[in-house]
């Protein structure tokens, strides 16, 4: 008769501890003021556009009712919701904490293989690759839309822009990080891969909304994109530095 015998796990050792410590509170941290950054910003420049965007998807705007729609500037500007605005603002700090965890992670990981940013310089050019991934390569085949334009099925839709987020990360961590070219090649080929197969596209180009605003907001929604993920990995690459250094 045999006896029974457990599985104990073994416990993480200070070091690791400290590790994910520092990562989890330079995530807090850093995504809560790139996400005030991003709220600024949406709210400055972006939510204009959405409410004037629906006031087209509603019927209350009509583009082509006469000779000329009324541009950006005629739309309801400014405006102030309580309830809408306070959470769009909670998810969007929620979302960057959630990318500073993300790229902080991704950034321990590199510095484990001698590889990880070296200051705030090298932290911005992080930030800008996870933009890369994010945001504008999804954005090639899927760019940001305001309400009431034509497109693909939801479904179609998430299951495209999360493959190719992921191929994006990984290839641009070989084109970034590998020594050899060959592995290169392979990065800049898993970046390219879910363009060469295409996104999915609407069965028509229809919709009510002008295409005017629809390519203001997309251009306006990447760049706030860019200043926030920028500002991010250079926060994360700063508190990185610090950590060593310290």
């Amino acid at each position: 008769m045999t006896r029974p015998t457990m599985c104990a796990t073994r416990p993480a050792s200070p070091a690791t501890d400290a590790m994910f410590r520092n990562i989890l509170a330079g995530a807090l941290i850093s995504g809560t003021v790139a996400g005030l950054l991003a709220v600024a910003l949406h709210f400055a420049f972006l939510q204009p556009l959405l409410l004037h965007a629906e006031l087209y998807e509603t019927g209350v705007l009509e583009h082509f009712a006469d000779l000329s729609s009324p541009g950006p500037e005629a739309g309801p500007g400014f405006s102030i919701t309580p309830l809408r605005d306070a959470m769009t603002a909670l998810f969007m700090v929620l979302i960057y904490c959630g990318y500073g965890a993300l790229l902080g992670a991704a950034m321990a990981l590199a510095a484990e293989y001698g590889a990880g940013p070296r200051g705030a310089g090298a932290g911005a050019l992080w930030g800008l690759s996870g933009f890369v991934a994010v945001q504008l390569a999804p954005a090639f085949g899927l760019p940001p839309e305001v309400p009431g334009v034509a497109s693909a099925a939801m479904e179609t839709r998430q299951l495209w822009w999360s493959a190719t987020v992921a191929l994006s990360a990984a290839g641009l961590a070989l084109i970034g990080l590998a020594g050899r070219i060959g592995m290169k090649a392979a990065g800049a080929a898993l970046v390219l891969l879910p363009h060469l197969w295409g996104a999915p596209v609407p069965q028509g180009f229809i919709g009510p909304v002008p295409p005017e605003l629809s390519s203001l907001f997309a251009a306006r929604a990447l760049a706030i994109g860019l200043a926030a993920w920028v500002l991010l990995g250079t926060l994360l690459g700063r508190a990185a530095s610090m950590a060593r250094d310290g």
